[in-house]
């Protein structure tokens, strides 16, 4: 067993698909995976394109999205390090039913559809770890259908800033409920795209909580002047008072 074999089996545990396997079952893993790098904005698989294996993000950040006929953008989701995607196309066999980019420069590991899944049908708790998975990501897409349906573009936002909140306090013990500093982790037109809407309306919602008083924009950098008007506007069902 070669040491970059022993240390990926030590990395896996990290993972939300694979934590609780144990190392004999994830250095057997480490014998069908392959690393990938993929740059900056680089397509890893097109909307169509045949299923080949699913994918678990490494380092960087990885951008699946669905484009409407007109050209139209909604991000369905955004996976970091430790995620996992693609894994129903994998399953099923089925075309790649979106895309997915780079957002920045990306080492994946790439699982190979049939030898995966001759391990799956072996090894039960592979299988059960891999349903979690899925379980994750159909309550993930859940609640983006939720937010669209029911939320207006304001709302969507303070829920955004909001759960950026959430991970920014986890990261820095200077963050407050009152009074707290985040920093945009999408451009603005990425944003846009991730919550259903276009650049010029995003603008809107930004001007409309900057007025109420709920935030401060400068730039990428956002302060929380009201941190519970922003939790009860980013919880809230329906068209939004602002």
């Amino acid at each position: 067993m070669n040491e970059l074999n022993c240390d990926l089996a030590d990395w896996l545990q990290t993972t939300l698909i694979f934590h609780g396997l144990s190392r004999a079952q994830r250095l057997c893993l480490c014998q069908i995976i392959r690393l990938q790098t993929w740059q900056k904005d680089e397509l890893i698989f097109n909307q169509g394109s045949p299923s080949t294996g699913f994918f678990v993000v490494k380092t960087g950040r990885v951008k699946v999205f669905k484009v409407s006929p007109i050209g139209k953008e909604q991000i369905l989701n955004i996976f970091e390090q430790g995620d996992n995607f693609a894994e129903v196309a994998a399953l099923d066999g089925q075309p790649f039913p979106a895309f997915a980019v780079a957002l920045d420069r990306v080492e994946l590991i790439f699982f190979p559809r049939q030898v995966f899944l001759a391990l799956f049908r072996q090894d039960p708790d592979i299988a059960i770890r891999m349903l979690v998975s899925l379980s994750q990501h159909s309550r993930h897409l859940v609640s983006v259908i939720e937010d669209l349906s029911f939320r207006d573009v304001p709302q969507r936002l303070a829920a955004y800033l909001f759960n950026l909140c959430d991970v920014s306090s986890q990261k820095s013990s200077d963050l407050t409920k009152s009074i707290g500093l985040v920093t945009l982790d999408l451009t603005k037109t990425q944003l846009a795209a991730a919550l259903g809407t276009i650049p010029a309306t995003l603008s809107r919602a930004f001007y409309r909580l900057s007025s109420e008083g709920i935030i401060a924009v400068n730039g990428s950098q956002i302060e929380v002047l009201d941190y519970d008007r922003l939790q009860d506007l980013s919880q809230s069902l329906g068209q939004s008072n602002l």
